[in-house]
């Protein structure tokens, strides 16, 4: 569905050559649900507006739906859809009025697009209010508008960037059951774009993180978590024990595993459960008090400390 080789895409600031995306290399099979991660300025959406035809590449080639992006644009675009960021209906129209003339705008005859129209509407519980300007629509409403402009043409390959962004938790939720309905129903394929990890860990089958313009990890979230970031342990103990406990837990696990905050150590392990006891046992026979115990699983944050030295969320804040 998505075969990428090699993609550059290089902009030129204050006469210096910045290459924006380096070398991407991406495979996306037929009915794939993908998440595309990365931080602020790591290539995400310079990478989906070239897939999409929307800029080209400075060099490489790409495959996209069965269509080269670079000598066939318009079959690209002909089977896709694309839900950028900022909104996709003007301020000064109806609902219905606009996809209608979206699809006028993929030659579909004038009775079709009106089909069409009726039918995403409906897909989208956007039916009371197809006479509604989209500057009268509640933000996810006018989310589910966008995404409806791009399914108009029937697409088998979906791009979403940033789809949910802005919105509050109850209106994420309900976009995601949209779209999520709709993948199952039709078998679409989707490559989305998040700052909120818990969609990208709870919904996608498969996770691309992209940093500096480069793919830097793939996987399905669990593999991601559990080969780069690993389960926790935290371990309270006295204070007088904090430094005899870390060097102990060091004995068991490599330095980098072993860190100290406060009166915890914190140890990085693969198997939080198993490995536990054996902590515990341990601080026990050199004489350590520990006081407290507790395990957790990794999160996609964790997984990108491990890969690039900082969190997401810090990324995003900066």
């Amino acid at each position: 569905m998505i075969h990428a080789r090699g993609l550059t895409r290089r902009f030129t600031v204050k006469r210096q050559p910045v290459d924006a995306v380096r070398g991407l290399d991406l495979d996306v099979e037929e009915g794939q649900l993908v998440a595309f991660l990365g931080p602020n300025g790591a290539g995400k959406s310079t990478s989906l507006r070239m897939l999409t035809t929307l800029l080209p590449p400075t060099s490489g080639t790409a495959t996209v739906a069965g269509r080269d992006i670079t000598t066939d644009p318009a079959g690209v675009r002909a089977r896709i859809g694309y839900v950028g960021q900022l909104t996709s209906a003007g301020e000064n129209f109806r609902a219905r009025d606009e996809l209608i003339t979206q699809g006028r705008s993929y030659g579909m005859t004038r009775h079709e697009s009106r089909r069409r129209a009726d039918e995403v509407l409906d897909m989208l519980d956007l039916t009371p209010l197809a006479t509604r300007t989209p500057g009268t629509l509640s933000g996810g409403q006018r989310r589910r508008l966008d995404i409806a402009m791009g399914l108009v043409n029937h697409p088998a390959l979906l791009f979403l960037d940033e789809p949910s962004t802005g919105l509050d938790p109850h209106s994420r939720a309900n976009i995601w059951e949209h779209i999520l309905r709709l993948r199952e129903k039709h078998r679409t394929t989707l490559l989305f774009t998040t700052h909120y990890l818990d969609e990208a860990d709870n919904l996608a089958e498969r996770v691309v993180v992209i940093d500096h313009g480069r793919v830097i990890a793939d996987g399905t979230p669990e593999q991601l978590k559990a080969d780069l970031a690993g389960d926790r342990i935290t371990i309270t103990v006295a204070q007088p024990d904090v430094a005899s406990a870390a060097n102990t837990a060091t004995q068991i696990a490599s330095a980098d595993a072993v860190t100290v905050e406060g009166r915890s150590v914190r140890i990085r392990v693969p198997r939080a459960d198993t490995a536990l006891p054996e902590y515990l046992r341990a601080f026990e026979e050199t004489g350590i008090k520990a006081i407290a115990a507790e395990t957790a699983r990794p999160t996609l944050d964790d997984v990108f400390l491990a890969l690039t030295g900082r969190s997401l969320r810090e990324s995003e804040q900066s």
